[in-house]
């Protein structure tokens, strides 16, 4: 157990400096330039974060985990390039994503690297602890996948129930920062209920985070998006208040929301936005957020060991001033 907790500060230092260094070769440049450019867009990196964090509570040094962090990282960023591909997104972080930069072919390739230099760096993990640590994100990258494709099932589905969508949520988002930070502990030594407890952690705090997301795209609050309210609205996006309300409401109120939902024009997104307000489906949503956020917490408070960083950057990760 180590007495010496790094910040999440710290933490961001050695990941950025680990991404920077990664021994990427410099041709073919059609290749490697666009696993560069991506890895280098910035984000909040908090996978790889949490993987050094967890692996601190029973590791006094967590740099010497910091390959298979940065893992996560370079994982998670694979995912975005071919996300980006289906969803024919322009930008992400602000910047073209890859196959607008360069072309659809050479995204396709860069982000199969990426998949192979994920591996690469979990091939660095303590080898007593490998084949747990490889036998954990096996299993992640195949629910991931698993949770894109509902999330694209779901686009042609009128019918998506509660449970279906927290499912999606729980595959496409939360089981990577659950193995972010089960990784972390794995290599460090941690028990197995402590690893376990870790994963729900992460697994519940992603949940919880993604239901805010949800809200605050539909209510934003000042300028945290920096966009107008009811983007995924418009778009016809199935969040948690689409699936609460379809729920929970008759036959003849699911009718009416179907009616306005997916249509543009701000006529169309202000009658959905009142609907959840007087039907209770904000609230519902702010109380099912608020219910994750604190089995998360309950899940650490399990944790033998110094967790008091990681509680702190819950914290912050929820009030989304992370």
């Amino acid at each position: 157990m180590s007495s010496t907790l790094i910040s999440p500060a710290q933490a961001l230092e050695l990941v950025g400096e680990g991404l920077r260094t990664l021994p990427f070769p410099h041709a073919p440049e059609g290749l490697y330039d666009p696993a560069r450019y991506i890895l280098q867009l910035g984000g909040k990196r908090i996978r790889p974060s949490l993987t050094l964090l967890a692996a601190n509570i029973f590791d006094a040094d967590p740099a010497r985990f910091l390959q298979p962090a940065l893992a996560m990282e370079v994982f998670h960023n694979f995912t975005l390039v071919h996300d980006d591909i289906m969803d024919e997104a322009p930008l992400r972080r602000g910047a073209d994503t890859v196959h607008i930069k360069w072309d659809l072919p050479t995204a396709i390739l860069s982000g199969d690297l990426l998949l192979i230099e994920a591996y690469k760096l979990l091939g660095q993990a303590p080898a007593h602890t490998l084949p747990a640590v490889l036998q954990m994100f096996n299993r992640t990258a195949v629910e991931v996948c698993e949770g894109q494709q509902l999330d694209m099932d779901f686009e042609k589905q009128t019918d998506v129930t509660l449970a279906e969508y927290i499912e999606m949520v729980r595959l496409k988002t939360s089981v990577l920062l659950g193995c972010s930070l089960a990784t972390g502990a794995l290599c460090a030594g941690a028990s197995e209920a402590d690893t376990d407890a870790l994963y729900i952690f992460g697994e519940q705090l992603g949940i919880a985070f993604q239901i805010m997301d949800d809200v605050l795209d539909a209510f934003p609050e000042g300028d945290t998006f920096g966009k107008k309210a009811g983007g995924d609205i418009e778009r016809g996006k199935k969040t948690f208040l689409y699936a609460k309300a379809m729920e929970s409401m008759k036959a003849e109120d699911r009718d009416k929301l179907l009616s306005h939902y997916g249509k543009p024009g701000a006529g169309h997104v202000d009658f959905v936005l009142d609907f959840f307000i007087s039907n209770g489906i904000k609230n519902a949503a702010t109380q099912a957020m608020e219910a994750h956020f604190q089995r998360s917490l309950q899940a650490l408070g399990t944790v033998n060991g110094p967790t008091q960083v990681l509680h702190q950057l819950a914290q912050a990760v929820y009030e989304r001033t992370f």
